[in-house]
């Protein structure tokens, strides 16, 4: 089996917080429910629901998710752009002969309608997992290192028993990620194919010692 990396997507992959930020300026005015989008976009990370409670009576949760939804590829999908370096990360993992994966709570038509919209071509995209269920898919595929920017995405890799390789790019600083027990972090993508490169390495020097 090839080895695999796992991936977070909403600011790991792509900086989802204009489209996001467009999508619930567009939903408050839908339902009007005063929604302050500007906070919602910096605690990025947990599935919708988890923010849609701050905004709506808890029963009428499901059905402004579902209307969250409905409403989101046509606002948000072309204003998000990718994160600089995913491209590059992903290529670097194909190079060097792994398999490429995404993980992340986000709905997961709505997550690979993001990836094609970039041309981000993942051999697997899961959604609607978060934290510790990221275990589920990690595990079933085989992945032996997850990156991700938050703390929940730390805690995913570490329940799968893979390396968590850590960016400080969305919601969560260094310190909180390293507190969190990501083995690596780094400042953003950018870093990514060297550090793959030298853990590739280190791995076959340790293999033939």
């Amino acid at each position: 089996m090839p080895f695999t990396v796992g991936f977070d997507l909403d600011m790991t992959l792509i900086d989802s917080r204009p489209g996001i930020h467009a999508c619930y300026v567009a939903l408050a005015e839908r339902t009007g429910t005063y929604i302050d989008a500007d906070l919602a976009v910096t605690r990025l990370g947990p599935p919708l629901v988890e923010e849609l409670v701050n905004w709506f009576p808890p029963e009428q949760v499901p059905a402004t998710a579902d209307l969250y939804r409905e409403m989101y590829p046509s606002i948000a999908v072309a204003a998000t752009p990718a994160m600089t370096g995913a491209a590059e990360a992903i290529e670097a993992v194909r190079a060097a002969g792994g398999r490429t994966m995404v993980v992340t709570a986000k709905y997961e038509p709505n997550a690979k309608l993001h990836l094609a919209h970039l041309g981000l071509e993942p051999d697997v995209v899961v959604g609607d997992l978060w934290a510790e269920q990221k275990a589920q898919a990690l595990r079933e595929y085989g992945a032996g290192v997850y990156v991700g920017d938050h703390v929940g995405d730390v805690r995913g890799a570490r329940t799968a028993d893979a390396l968590s390789v850590a960016v400080a790019t969305g919601p969560c600083d260094a310190d909180e990620l390293r507190a969190a027990g990501a083995d690596i972090v780094l400042d953003d993508l950018t870093a990514f194919p060297a550090w793959l490169t030298a853990y590739r390495e280190a791995l076959g020097a340790a293999f033939r010692a």
